[in-house]
């Protein structure tokens, strides 16, 4: 129908028109309240995963797991009889300890009285409920700063940077050392800026680190030497107890700098008598403290030593009697051993170790004497990588473990559970769908528990017998039919070429339930190129309830991409190695596939390009948004280690290499903050625990030097990352509604969403 100028015709085609507009608009408010139903507590009431994590009863086949979702709910599975029902009686557990059934008031516990009672610890308080009268009795915690033997024997505290034991039994407190002092201080780990900010101050109560042996006579601490090591100093700037800021100072070791170093010693509690361990000492490179694990035996432990710059691993095995240490196995190379590679696992009390290297370019399993430490034989080779021992049948001569990249035609970062004999032979698929498979063999070798899924398969987690990887019953199905009735559709893997154009990559896509294939998107990249990981989510409630609210972030009238380029894990050490000096350097193959998305699905408009980031994500966001000015246009950076010089040592010194380089300096983002286009916001928190503001500040100095504008937001009281600030993820989702979109944000919206309940599986975060 034609319609006249200022006839009532006109006004009503207007009105169809207007009508078309909205429904093709993007960022509006409708979006942003649709988007806010895939965050936190709201997700849950759309989706339930069904991952489990299963809690093996100790001499039985039975175990137990708390139910995926909201609810606490517990479920015992007794393998051997096929049967699986309630843990316990919630209700009545509950009404004993005047919790709400659906609210109690721990995640974990453990059997005890030999399966007739359960024990568990909830408000500074330990209680133990029998099981048929649901009596329930409850004692007093010892002090945080205290380590109770698990005989409950013993109780290990510091004292005025001294080690002190006391017999429970009979109060009486023995001092095991006298010479402890500030900074150079007995049994107690590096505290971070977190625990500090909690506590209020500098003296933070913590437990003390103590490895008690396994008859309960003696224990393991160390004394660390922190006194030149280099400092950073917190300023807390809204305390919520005085107007006035507060200051904490903590050890934090830059690259090249002196680190802390930590002298292991053994106590024997009954004659006090104390054995120095004859080792150089320790260098701590972070945070914290050293770990140890005693033999079965009583009499010896091991412990890694990793050089400076991680280019030597070694096993080593110490007498607890003499202090004498034995380098066993060991382990090195000319640019790095990466400690998230490298697994060991005795056998038989140390007779024999099986270690795991990439030194034949695959990262695969060796057989080594304990006594001679020669190499026995290779357990595992090919073209693929073995990423976690998950058990050792010592009887049988085999080892479980999961690996990737093995099966043909399938995504190489999907796992899978294997079995083969110490000598190489009898290798076996025991999980062959065509999935992640996260596996947890029981102890006596006969079960496992195996989760199963993929970004775009549901999945489930299941019980299977050992002997074959047959299915015993199904324990857990994912449920997301409200996310269905939402429009939700599966995020798409996509696979392409790095810019190399040969080596496969692989990514992610999320599209918004409104999509239509006609429009144009604007595209935002989440990006995470730490090289201690891979980051593109493999299992469905990761890709689903993935930390950073991807889906979220598609409802606002976005594609939302991830991509592991090379330089990260899960495939080959020359994959790994491509960001080795190189952490600046590992962004065109992000870019390489996210043009060949685009090249597939037109509807991706890669003229208007997001990326964002957390950690040494928002370092590479940064930074891809520096050396790709053409390609990226706006970008949000949070907690951002923009310059690894000021970044902590271990992380930096093993991926970005030790001796410090010039590299340090060429790849930091402040070196590059004149080459800044398009939008960028900077996002940190005064009291951040992990990357020290100072990054953050500095890369600002630089862009006013270098005349550029940007946005900022200082955060006070926030941690590493936004965590769970909706105020932040709003600003977020602001800026690039705002800059990609190029529509003005819902004034003032406020984001709202319960609180995260159990059905989320955020993977591994920042550096």
């Amino acid at each position: 129908m034609r319609a006249i100028p200022g006839s009532r015709g006109f006004i009503i085609v207007s009105g169809v028109l207007l009508t078309v507009m909205t429904a093709y608009a993007q960022g509006t408010r409708a979006d942003y309240e649709r988007a806010q139903q895939f965050l936190g507590g709201n997700l849950d009431k759309l989706f339930r995963g069904a991952d489990i994590f299963p809690n093996w009863i100790e001499g039985t086949d039975q175990f137990w797991y708390r139910k995926p979702g909201v609810e606490k709910e517990f479920v015992l599975v007794d393998a051997e009889k096929n049967t699986q029902g309630p843990a316990f009686d919630q209700a009545k557990l509950a009404q004993a300890i005047s919790s709400p059934a659906d609210r109690l008031p721990f995640d974990t516990f453990e059997f005890v009285e030999k399966g007739k009672a359960i024990r568990f610890e909830a408000d500074d308080q330990r209680w133990t409920c029998d099981l048929s009268t649901y009596k329930c009795t409850k004692e007093k915690l010892p002090p945080s700063g205290e380590s109770v033997s698990p005989d409950g024997r013993w109780a290990a505290f510091v004292d005025h940077y001294n080690l002190f034991v006391r017999n429970l039994a009979t109060g009486a407190v023995s001092q095991l050392t006298h010479d402890g002092e500030k900074s150079w201080d007995y049994a107690t780990p590096l505290p971070n800026a977190a625990t500090m900010v909690q506590q209020g101050t500098e003296d933070v109560k913590q437990p003390a680190a103590v490895f008690w042996s396994p008859d309960f006579t003696k224990l393991i601490t160390y004394r660390i030497d922190s006194r030149n090591a280099g400092r950073f100093t917190t300023l807390q700037f809204v305390p919520s107890d005085q107007l006035r800021p507060k200051a904490f100072s903590y050890v934090y070791p830059l690259p090249g700098e002196i680190v802390p170093t930590a002298t292991p010693i053994v106590f024997d509690l009954g004659t006090g008598k104390r054995v120095d361990i004859q080792t150089d000492p320790i260098e701590i490179y972070f945070q914290d403290g050293p770990g140890f694990d005693w033999l079965k035996n009583g009499k010896q432990f091991h412990y890694r030593f990793e050089s400076r710059g991680y280019k030597r691993a070694e096993f080593r095995l110490v007498d607890a009697e003499t202090g004498k240490v034995r380098s066993v196995v060991a382990e090195e190379s000319d640019k790095y051993v990466d400690p998230g590679e490298t697994f060991d696992e005795l056998v038989n009390e140390g007779a024999e170790i099986l270690w795991t290297s990439e030194r034949d370019g695959w990262n695969h399993i060796y057989l080594y004497n304990g006594g001679t430490g020669k190499l026995e034989n290779q357990v595992t080779k090919g073209p693929w990588v073995v990423r976690r021992i998950v058990r050792v049948d010592e009887k049988a001569r085999q080892v479980y473990f999961l690996a990737g990249g093995r099966e043909a035609g399938e995504d190489p970062y999907l796992t899978h559970l294997y079995r083969i004999n110490f000598d190489g032979t009898s290798l076996k698929l025991l999980t062959p769908e065509n999935a992640n498979h996260a596996a947890f063999v029981s102890p006596d070798g006969k079960y496992f528990v195996d989760n199963f899924s993929r970004s775009d398969l549901p999945g489930e987690s299941r019980l299977c017998r050992a002997s074959d990887g047959s299915v015993i019953r199904t324990l857990e199905k994912p449920e997301f039919g409200g996310l269905q009735k939402m429009g939700w559709k599966f995020p798409e893997p996509f696979t392409g070429r790095a810019a190399d154009e040969k080596t496969e990559t692989y990514g992610l896509i999320w599209r918004p339930t409104s999509f239509d294939p006609s429009k144009k998107y604007p595209v935002i990249e989440q990006i995470y190129t730490g090289p201690q990981g891979f980051f593109v989510p493999k299992t469905f409630a990761s890709a689903i309830s993935f930390g950073r609210g991807l889906q979220a972030m598609a409802e606002l009238g976005f594609i939302v991409v991830m991509v592991d380029g090379r330089g990260t894990t899960g495939r080959s050490r020359a994959f790994h190695e491509y960001s080795y000096h190189n952490l600046g350097g590992v962004f065109d193959d992000h870019v390489a596939l996210i043009r060949q998305m685009s090249e597939r699905y037109p509807y991706m408009d890669i003229s208007r390009v997001g990326i964002f980031g957390t950690s040494a994500g928002a370092y590479a966001a940064a930074h891809a948004m520096l050396v790709h000015p053409e390609f990226y246009k706006v970008c949000v950076s949070i907690s951002g280690d923009h310059d690894a010089r000021l970044d902590k040592a271990w992380w930096n010194e093993l991926y970005q290499g030790y001796p410090v380089g010039k590299d340090y300096a060429e790849q930091s983002n402040a070196t590059m903050a004149d080459r800044l286009q398009g939008h960028l916001l900077l996002v940190h928190g005064d009291v951040d625990n992990n990357v020290h503001p100072a990054e953050t500040m500095r890369f600002v100095d630089a862009l006013i030097k270098a005349n550029k504008n940007f946005d900022m937001l200082f955060v006070p009281n926030m941690y590493h990352g936004e965590g769970r600030s909706l105020y932040l993820v709003r600003r977020r989702w602001d800026y690039f509604v705002e800059h990609l979109l190029g529509v003005e944000p819902p004034s003032g919206f406020e984001l709202k969403a319960p609180p995260m309940g159990g059905g989320g599986n955020p993977r591994r975060g920042a550096n």
